[in-house]
């Protein structure tokens, strides 16, 4: 996960708790609930990160695996 997608999956749920500790405290329960949804947001948040680093590792290994296999077959070949 990059560093901005972090920062600004933190700042989503500090938002988030902030809001809904607002609502809880002022009886307010449409504040408290929107809150929630941005705590919920921001854990959304972080699994598409992590989705898209483990999806950036995954290619990372493929490349490294065809470059391997192409130096093979070049070694095979000289």
């Amino acid at each position: 996960m990059s560093m901005e997608d972090k920062i600004k999956a933190v700042a989503k749920d500090v938002e988030g708790k902030l809001q809904s500790a607002a609502g809880e405290i002022a009886g307010d329960d449409q504040m408290k609930l929107e809150g929630e949804a941005k705590q919920v947001q921001a854990s959304a948040m972080n699994a598409a990160a992590d989705v898209k680093d483990k999806a950036a590792n995954v290619l990372d290994n493929l490349k490294n695996a065809a470059n391997d296999a192409i130096d093979n077959v070049k070694q095979k070949l000289d």
